[in-house]
């Protein structure tokens, strides 16, 4: 009676826990399977992130590639190798005189990035807070070599790179909730090791109520790999799905029944035979 008092308490514990996370799977892959979402918006405060998150959302605009944010380390495997890399995480700025992007900045998780990236990143941005202490005589070297330039009618090498409107396939997300072993962040030294969205949009100079999107595009282009976005998948997955708990339920109440009739064999007195 006891054993079976045990097993049916066990058995609604599963029940009622399994039933409310098979309701949150099929909530998310119901509103992936949904039409994606224009996202160009005039401010955030018009979109409800709560009660859009897992929607499917197209947003185009310019990177901001300055204020990119990486958080991490995050470990990525391939081919049975385990990586470690971090997310960035970059502002999707508006593109000047064009309804169809965004009206106002977007966060956007871009996808895992290789330790490399982040080092670039940190180095470049060191580089740039530098103070330049120039002599005169290479200000003039410069400047007769520029004069040079021009006489010869030579292209400037050095312009900056030209920045190329994108689009983003992604889906609306919140912050994520860290567990206790999870570090916390520092913004003063760049080390992000969650996404706080509010946080990091403080850090980018944008509002607290910016909207945080992760890109999910599968159309990888195989000569620029990284970054490499999120497997949508993931998203309707969870780290023990509902029928591996059925299974360890199964496979755990078979074993404790099989000691339990083996140790009353192994105890139970015995008939003496007359």
């Amino acid at each position: 009676m006891v054993v079976v008092s045990a097993w049916s308490y066990h058995f609604w514990s599963w029940y009622l826990a399994n039933f409310s996370k098979i309701k949150m799977l099929e909530y998310r892959q119901k509103r992936l399977e949904a039409e994606p979402l224009k996202l160009n918006i005039s401010s955030p405060s018009t979109v409800n992130a709560d009660s859009l998150e897992f929607r499917r959302v197209i947003c185009k605009g310019l990177f901001d590639e300055e204020k990119s944010v990486y958080v991490g380390p995050r470990s990525r495997s391939i081919s049975g190798v385990t990586e470690n890399g971090y997310y960035v995480i970059t502002p999707l700025m508006p593109i000047p005189n064009n309804p169809e992007s965004v009206q106002s900045p977007v966060l956007v998780n871009r996808g895992w990035v290789p330790r490399s990236w982040r080092d670039k990143s940190l180095e470049d941005s060191q580089d740039h807070e530098r103070p330049s202490n120039i002599a005169p005589s290479s200000v003039q070297q410069k400047e007769r070599s520029s004069w040079w330039r021009f006489w010869s009618k030579r292209p400037m090498m050095d312009q900056a790179p030209a920045v190329v409107p994108v689009e983003v396939v992604g889906v609306i997300r919140r912050s994520e909730k860290p567990s206790i072993f999870v570090p916390a962040n520092d913004p003063s030294s760049c080390q992000w090791f969650y996404v706080d969205v509010p946080a990091i949009a403080r850090a980018s100079g944008l509002p607290e109520n910016t909207i945080y999107v992760e890109d999910i595009n599968e159309n990888v282009n195989p000569s620029n790999p990284y970054p490499v976005p999120k497997d949508v998948n993931t998203l309707i997955r969870s780290s023990v799905m509902p029928q591996d708990h059925l299974n360890y339920t199964l496979t755990w109440y078979s074993l404790s029944a099989a000691v339990t009739f083996m140790a009353y064999k192994r105890l139970a007195p015995k008939k003496t035979r007359r």
